[in-house]
């Protein structure tokens, strides 16, 4: 069955439309055809089924429907304080009735003595409600009369009512497409999955949404859609994935080579966690399967991806390929080449760092050894996204805080090799599984969920600017053991509408309160060129000096075993993941450490939440999951990635058990027919097909 043919008209053929406000549809929602106008879905729906008596009412700003006798009605006021006042009373008790610049047809038809049917929002007045702008109706046979049903409330802007699209000329135009009497929709869902999920049929859910009899009918239709939508979802990225792995060869590296072994028998400086050694065998197996790896490696601050990913990289070196290590910051990407230079100097690897700040002559060492082939490993930030930058072969590339790179930044390195490069991706975020499984779905997953032994939990307190002096006293009684002291402020210039201390007050203060020659102090922020940044650094990690005072730009990179304490300005304005980050740069030596919160004594609910979150756990992933549930996709995965959820029904945070239900459905369907040839499912493969036409390319990258 297809949908209905009539159901690609324009909206302008219905009554109450026309050209005009066909043509503002359009730029407003996107709504052009009658079946576009069905899937134009309510936004809330109001329960007008049942007549409420008035001392039933309990609570303000609640929509209750009414009816009883109007009295005293009368105006109030002059000019634009004009309003019209009335008291609708019932046996229970009465109602005060107000409008504010009161419609001439009000004032003519309204009459004292009369029976009407009001509906509305009540507020409270001490004791007593009342209703601003209620509907009103008179009632020709009060004793009789029914509840109104459940009605829709349709999204609108300005300008449609400006140009009179009214929420009833919108109800009046659906109705008569559901009602004709051939309207149908094309089911694509298939039969036995529908029976499964006991979901109701399409062109019964569709009627459902619009002109419910309850509100049960409103769940069930809505759950169906979401459900759908949520499927699509992921059917599409396994689906990809499917493709991928028959489509998309990739070098079959087919053992880990001599350097993999001597590295791992004689020169790995510490065990490996059983969580690294099982990463390293899901990765060892993707290597040699012969397909394109595209493997998302998701561990905590301090979990030991960084040695998975050397690891990785010895085996593609070790059959004569080339590995690429990306980072998004340069001090990140200094802090790997300096880790890995070290450990990689007793076994023959050539390897480099390439940044923004890598001087001209440099670059051309560096460019002629990729081209050549003698340079086995190269470290880098975005610079290596370059044209300019070609490798003999690259067999691997390995993107480290991948959820600062965009796609199309991320496809250049497909470019960088005549076989696609095996592709695995880091991050030190924990990613919610709803999140991980909607924007991460076509990727295989791994997770070092297990920290190294030794590492001793990191105290975390919340402190208000009250306790400062305090503050200042624990940090001296650190540093007099010898240890380090990071403090991080969210600004660098003083912002005029937020009360903030700013990174350069904040530095002056601590100048104050640790004055030379007793203390040193760093400072490391953005605006500050990359020599500069990294001479600062330098000073810190040897130990010159004691404080260092930064802005974000520490987030990421930075590994001082000997810095004990975070002190984090204005925690309250940084969400749960970079607080989470910003922790794990301490604790990473054998002492006790300690992550100290500070804010101001007036904070928003959110940010109590967050804060009363870091003290409690350090569990990323119960972090990553108080974190969506404030903040919501779109802000957790940042700009370069708020496109890819683009869900006009379903929610992942709220309908995460919906999601879990449509992720098992599409792998079922997709087990037992992984081309979508059998017939049932070819209401599946024709949607399917819509949502992936003209974006196959994308498709195919991670």
């Amino acid at each position: 069955m297809s949908d209905h043919p009539s159901l690609k008209n324009s909206v302008a053929l219905l009554s109450g439309f026309g050209k005009h406000r066909a043509e503002l549809l359009s730029k407003e929602f996107g709504i052009e055809s009658l079946y576009d106008l069905l899937f134009h879905f309510p936004i809330r729906y109001v329960d007008k089924s049942r007549f409420y008596s008035i001392s039933e009412i309990q609570s303000e700003y609640s929509y209750v429907l009414v009816k009883g006798v109007l009295f005293d009605l009368r105006t109030a006021g002059e000019g634009r304080a004009k309003r019209l006042v009335g008291e609708l009373k019932d046996a229970t008790g009465s109602l005060e009735l107000v409008w504010f610049k009161p419609p001439q047809f009000l004032l003519k038809t309204l009459k004292n003595g009369q029976v009407y049917q009001v509906f509305g929002k009540t507020s409270r007045f001490g004791n007593s409600f009342s209703i601003a702008h209620p509907e009103i109706s008179k009632l020709a046979n009060p004793i009789d009369v029914k509840g109104l049903g459940i009605e829709p409330i349709y999204s609108s802007t300005d300008k449609l009512q400006k140009a009179g699209l009214s929420q009833r000329i919108v109800k009046e135009g659906i109705r008569k497409i559901v009602t004709s009497i051939d309207f149908s929709l094309a089911e694509n869902l298939p039969k036995s999955l529908i029976q499964k999920l006991q979901l109701p049929q399409k062109t019964e859910a569709i009627r459902n949404v619009h002109f419910p009899q309850n509100l049960k009918q409103v769940d069930l239709a809505l759950n169906r859609f979401k459900f759908e939508e949520l499927f699509f979802l992921q059917l599409r990225l396994l689906y990809k994935n499917l493709v991928g792995q028959k489509k998309i060869k990739g070098r079959r590296f087919d053992h880990v080579g001599d350097l993999f072994l001597k590295f791992y028998e004689h020169h790995l400086p510490f065990d490996l966690t059983n969580a690294q050694k099982r990463v390293i065998k899901e990765i060892r197996k993707d290597l040699g399967s012969g397909i394109q790896m595209n493997r998302l490696l998701q561990g905590d601050v301090g979990s030991g991806k960084t040695m998975v990913a050397l690891l990785s990289s010895l085996i593609a070196i070790g059959n004569q390929s080339q590995a690429a290590i990306i980072a998004p910051t340069e001090i990140l990407a200094q802090q790997h080449y300096n880790d890995l230079a070290a450990l990689l100097s007793p076994i023959s690897v050539n390897v480099a760092l390439l940044t923004g700040s890598t001087p001209k002559k440099e670059r051309k060492v560096i460019f002629d050894e990729l081209s050549s082939g003698s340079l086995n490993l190269i470290i880098g930030t975005h610079a290596l996204l370059e044209d300019t930058v070609v490798f003999k072969d690259l067999g691997i590339a390995i993107i480290d805080e991948q959820h600062r790179f965009g796609v199309a930044q991320r496809s250049k390195l497909w470019k960088k090799a005549e076989v696609p490069p095996h592709i695995l991706v880091m991050t030190a975020t924990p990613i919610p599984r709803t999140l991980a499984m909607s924007h991460y779905g076509d990727l295989d997953v791994s997770v070092i969920d297990e920290l190294p032994p030794g590492r001793k939990p990191i105290l975390t307190q919340h402190r208000t600017d009250s306790a400062r002096l305090k503050v200042f006293q624990f940090m001296k009684s650190e540093i007099a053991k010898e240890r380090q002291v990071y403090v991080v402020y969210p600004l660098i210039q003083e912002s005029e509408k937020l009360d903030y201390k700013d990174l350069m007050d904040g530095y002056e203060s601590i100048q104050r309160e640790f004055p030379p020659p007793h203390y040193q102090i760093s400072i490391v922020h953005g605006g500050m060129n990359a020599e500069a940044k990294a001479f600062e650094m330098a000073r810190f990690e040897k130990g010159e000096t004691q404080i260092m005072v930064a802005t974000t730009v520490i987030e990421v990179g930075v590994n001082v075993p000997n810095a004990s304490v975070m002190v984090i300005e204005s925690a309250e304005r940084f969400g749960l993941s970079q607080l989470h980050q910003l922790r794990g740069r301490v604790g990473r030596g054998a002492e006790k450490s300690y992550c100290i919160l500070m804010s101001g004594s007036k904070i928003s609910d959110d940010a109590r939440t967050r804060l009363e979150a870091m003290v409690r756990t350090q569990n990323g992933f119960e972090l990553s999951e108080i974190d969506l549930q404030l903040r919501g996709p779109g802000d957790l995965m940042g700009t370069q990635q708020s496109g890819t959820l683009q869900l006009k029904v379903s929610d992942i945070v709220k309908d995460a058990d919906i999601l879990y239900r449509a992720r098992e459905a599409a792998e079922w369907i997709l087990k037992q027919d992984p081309e979508l040839a059998l017939p049932e499912h070819q209401g599946i493969r024709a949607t399917l097909n819509r949502l992936l036409r003209g974006n196959l390319l994308w498709s195919y990258i991670s």
